[in-house]
């Protein structure tokens, strides 16, 4: 049962991925720039006299989110994999294979997507995250390792 727990979430995440890509770009700037204007007025609040330029940080919030998603996405592909036996490199390598090819999907079905494109920088962008996300899931599975060592 826990892995196929485990096997959704990584549906929906990927479902929610896809949702986020299925925004016309007016519709996912709009999303992007509302949090870049709360960054903005938090800052200014925090830090009188700061200057930003919301447009150079909407950008910034649209490639971190990005490489946010991928980084969750790399963790969860790992996640589960390691769930149903698939350890070790062969599953670190099957993660990066998944993912990656979920981002190039994912680009490629923005050209379908009213005013959106594929950015082959997103894809390399998207990567970092995975790769990322799957050095933290193992550097935390080998913590937890350490430390049930520690404890017998």
């Amino acid at each position: 049962m826990r892995k196929f727990v485990y096997g959704a979430v990584v549906i929906l995440w990927m479902a929610l991925i896809i949702s986020f890509s299925s925004q016309p770009a007016s519709s996912s700037n709009e999303l992007s720039s509302g949090i870049s204007d709360k960054i903005v007025a938090t800052v200014e609040r925090l830090v009188p006299g700061a200057e930003l330029d919301p447009r150079e940080l909407n950008h910034a919030v649209r490639k971190n989110a990005h490489f946010f998603i991928y980084f969750v996405l790399g963790m969860l592909v790992l996640g589960t994999l390691t769930k149903i036996g698939v350890r070790g490199m062969r599953g670190m390598a099957i993660t990066l294979l998944v993912c990656v090819l979920f981002a190039v999907s994912d680009e490629v079905h923005q050209l379908f997507v009213m005013g959106r494109g594929a950015q082959v920088k997103d894809v390399f962008i998207d990567s970092a995250g995975v790769l990322l996300g799957i050095g933290l899931y193992k550097w935390i599975e080998r913590v937890r390792s350490n430390n049930k060592d520690r404890s017998k």
